[in-house]
């Protein structure tokens, strides 16, 4: 597309697998990106042992629940610093009255 002066701009829309992509919306939001300064990465409690304990309904790994987990990026720091403090009883909790089965080790033994 050519504008009024003879430059050459980019095209209005296209598609780019399937999905309408605004290329002036696009490189508006590029050049404000830059303009802003870095923001710190948020903190978080996840060990990357993402499992959902069925009775608690918290991951075996952080000690969040869904809800917390799926909101966790919305939450002030004030918010997170709080939950990050109940999460090592949590854990604690959810192991307490676990029992070991032995791993592979344990099925052996269970099938002699």
């Amino acid at each position: 597309m050519q504008a009024a002066n003879g430059a050459i701009e980019p095209a209005v829309a296209c598609v780019l697998g399937g999905w309408s992509v605004n290329i002036r919306q696009l490189h508006h939001q590029q050049r404000h990106q830059m303009t802003q300064p870095p923001s710190l990465p948020i903190r978080s409690p996840c060990i990357k042992l993402c499992v959902i304990e069925p009775d608690s309904g918290f991951c075996i790994g952080c000690g969040r629940s869904r809800e917390e987990i799926a909101g966790w990026v919305g939450f002030t720091a004030g918010q997170r610093d709080t939950l990050m403090l109940e999460l090592p009883e949590r854990l604690k909790n959810l192991t307490r009255n676990k029992t070991r089965r032995g791993g592979r080790r344990g099925r052996f033994e269970r099938d002699d």
